[in-house]
């Protein structure tokens, strides 16, 4: 992604962040004539004491000059997550001081990471690289989700099969609500790799593919870890609720450990283990 397309991005982004913000959130009144939701962007500006010519600028996606505390005051003023403040600040940093980009390579799994997830016998574990490719996952996470090994290892990315299979579709009770959480992570690398191309062409072939895709990615929904209840209609075993945490593995490579917990208070892991026995 060059300069101009990262600007781009972050003016898509902070016009989002802006229109999901009302009035009275931000201490304001609501005055008449509001054509658009949200704030007006001279009202940012002056959250974020900066001028409304370098906000409206800023938004415009201009290469203009922008400060660490000018931005991280935009930040405050949209009332950005940690997360979305990343991101913002990763879109904004200049071209000629990307973040490392791993090589594109098959990561080697330890043995002991290999053990961890297949010890994880009731609970489907997945773990998957910056682009969401699946690189690995036990067994618990073939039965519930489907069995990808029998998925080309190319075509074997989270993304595209939330939106390409019909298995993901049925499996989950709130499907929109399971690609939005997924969406929101892989924003977080799109962000964090932006200078590494393979993400605009993959958002293209999406957008062009799938237009749900489009409408989701829109939200501009932005998350490195996120942790959620997960409601399954399973085929064999009914309803299923599952808690995902997502664990960083430290390394060369940046992968990450999706593990689907058994929610409490439930039946889930009763039914995890009469299905992992046939």
């Amino acid at each position: 992604m060059n300069r101009q397309t990262k600007l781009q991005v972050l003016s898509e982004f902070l016009k989002s962040a802006r229109a999901r913000l009302s009035p009275a959130t931000v201490g304001l009144p609501e005055g008449t004539r509001r054509r658009t939701p949200g704030l007006r962007r001279e009202e940012v500006a002056a959250l974020a004491n900066v001028s409304s010519t370098w906000y409206t600028w800023l938004e415009q996606g201009r290469d203009i000059s922008v400060s660490p505390l000018v931005l991280d005051s935009v930040a405050t003023a949209l009332r950005l997550t940690p997360d979305e403040r990343k991101y913002i600040f990763a879109l904004a940093r200049d071209s000629g001081s990307p973040a490392s980009i791993p090589k594109d390579e098959v990561p080697d799994i330890s043995p002991s990471l290999s053990r961890m997830i297949a010890e994880l016998r009731c609970c489907p574990a997945v773990i998957s690289d910056r682009r969401c490719n699946i690189v690995a996952w036990n067994a618990a996470a073939g039965r519930v989700f489907i069995e990808f090994g029998n998925i080309a290892a190319d075509e074997r990315n989270m993304i595209r099969l939330l939106f390409a299979r019909r298995e993901f579709r049925r499996l989950a009770v709130n499907w929109e609500s399971f690609a939005t959480e997924y969406l929101a992570m892989f924003r977080a690398y799109y962000g964090q790799y932006a200078d590494d191309e393979w993400y605009e062409r993959f958002l293209e072939e999406m957008t062009a593919a799938y237009p749900e895709f489009n409408q989701l990615w829109s939200a501009g929904n932005v998350s490195y870890a996120p942790e959620v209840l997960l409601e399954f209609r399973h085929a064999n075993a009914g309803k299923m609720l599952f808690q995902l945490t997502s664990l960083h593995v430290h390394g060369n490579a940046d992968l990450r450990c999706s593990i689907y917990t058994p929610a409490p208070n439930s039946n889930t892991d009763a039914k995890m283990a009469v299905l992992m026995a046939k």
